[in-house]
């Protein structure tokens, strides 16, 4: 068993004597019209049964079917019992659920007293609301306020203990250690609060607890359904991980360079205010660009001396290399375009073509200045890095003739508004790039690169093709 540190077992211990107390707490909370009969003399046991077994039940499917999380049935249980009794439905399917990792007692303790204190802490403010009696009077849409006050609640204890638990165990910095906890989960919660109460008030209506359960369908089809798309765009990462990973082993001196133009596309595409869809593609081409590199002598990859025409004219092949590499690779799109022409020039001078202006798909053209800002502002074994400024203004230089001018603006104000903070380089130094704002960069800027400035050895600091 993997060694635990003691500040970690005592703050889950900590956790789960809270939960200990909430549902102990023998006062308790008394009902809505305040009346002295303690909450499990009034709890419906058959219904904590049911709602505990139907949520250990979805506990597996979900979680180790399909991954994720599924809190419908936990929030329907906080909008239908007591609070102490609405803790006490998820505890059967946390603790008999699986643990991926040791320590498997401790990680399944935790995860039944942080969903145990969150739902109790949901059915206080629902029922503190008047929340109760809108499900049952089938009061919408006043029943919408209690409901959303309780998800809102569910999500706080969530963030509040998953924060407290990266800070103890990983020594995550407290005012790092919360952020983005609270925002990140309110909207798919939210969602998962209106399939709760859709549960609760037919649960309370005429039609009975077989009508709630029909909710979980479509539910269940839709998280089926969300789940292979992140399972297929995980595929996608995967295959796009392999390809730059054996191009970076074949081309040492540009690993780090794929990510990077990858990086500056993404910019680049946002700023031209391209949807989503269209952004994701670019990032794509600009990671994959140079995959052709793997039908290239490795040897030509890494000569140092200057390339004899012939040798010019087998690396000048890579892109359509690239092109047949990725050719059934569908999720592409017009990445695939992008990776065939992204040495294509404005003024025709580029290969494998001569493309002219917008004969140049966008796609090419975007990952075109991506290459060449990236390359300028590297180290390379033939080549110091330019600061980031020096860089930009090159690409200025040569808009209109070898770049698009409207994208070479793009990255400059890109660059303006975010600066430039790119991967580490192949020999694990810092790279040599910075904010456009200070222009920083190496002491002293690299040599003057004749010709137009490109993305790969044979043009940086060969002159145009």
């Amino acid at each position: 068993m993997e060694a635990v540190p003691a500040r970690v077992r005592a703050y889950v211990t900590c956790v789960a004597l809270a939960v200990l107390l909430c549902v102990l707490h023998l006062p308790g909370v008394h009902t809505p019209w305040r009346a002295v009969t303690p909450w499990w003399a009034v709890t419906p046991w058959w219904v904590v049964t049911l709602l505990a077994a139907l949520y250990a039940a979805c506990e597996h499917v979900v979680r180790r079917r399909l991954g994720g999380t599924f809190y419908p049935v936990l929030l329907a249980g906080a909008f239908l019992l007591p609070p102490p009794a609405a803790a006490l439905v998820p505890l059967p399917g946390a603790l008999l659920s699986r643990a991926e990792q040791r320590p498997q007692a401790l990680r399944r303790t935790w995860r039944a007293a942080e969903l145990a204190l969150a739902v109790w802490g949901a059915g206080r403010v629902h029922w503190a609301l008047g929340g109760r009696d809108a499900v049952v009077d089938s009061d919408f849409p006043y029943a919408l306020l209690p409901c959303g006050a309780a998800v809102l609640a569910f999500c706080a204890v969530l963030a509040l203990l998953d924060g407290g638990i990266l800070a103890v165990a990983e020594r995550v910095p407290v005012r790092r250690a919360w952020r983005g906890l609270l925002s990140r989960s309110l909207a798919p919660v939210g969602v998962h609060g209106l399939a709760g109460l859709m549960m609760a008030v037919l649960w309370r209506s005429p039609y009975g607890p077989v009508a709630a359960l029909l909710v979980l369908l479509p539910m269940c089809v839709s998280w089926w359904v969300f789940a292979q798309y992140h399972r297929e765009r995980a595929a996608h990462q995967a295959t796009i991980r392999a390809l730059v990973q054996a191009v970076d082993i074949k081309d040492g001196y540009t690993r780090g360079h794929s990510e990077r133009v990858g990086q500056a596309s993404v910019m680049i595409a946002r700023e031209l205010g391209l949807d989503d869809d269209r952004v994701e593609v670019l990032r794509f081409a600009g990671i994959l660009h140079d995959v052709g590199k793997l039908g290239v002598p490795t040897r030509l990859l890494r000569k140092n001396g200057p390339l004899t025409p012939e040798e010019r004219r087998i690396i000048e092949l890579h892109p359509e290399y690239g092109h047949e590499m990725v050719r059934g690779i569908s999720f592409l799109g017009e990445a695939r375009a992008a990776i065939l022409h992204h040495h294509e020039r404005i003024d025709g001078s580029g290969y494998p073509y001569g493309l002219v202006g917008t004969q140049i798909p966008e796609s090419a053209r975007v990952v075109a200045v991506a290459d060449a800002f990236d390359a300028m502002t590297s180290t390379r074994s033939y080549s110091r890095a330019r600061p980031v400024a020096v860089a930009v203004a090159e690409l200025r230089r040569c808009a209109g003739r070898h770049f698009d001018t409207g994208v070479v603006d793009a990255l400059a104000r890109a660059l303006a508004r975010y600066g430039w903070h790119p991967a580490v380089t192949a020999d694990d130094r810092p790279s040599d790039q910075s904010d456009s704002s200070d222009a920083s960069g190496p002491s002293v800027p690299g040599p003057s690169v004749p010709g137009p400035p490109g993305g790969d050895r044979e043009s940086v600091g060969r002159g145009a093709p």
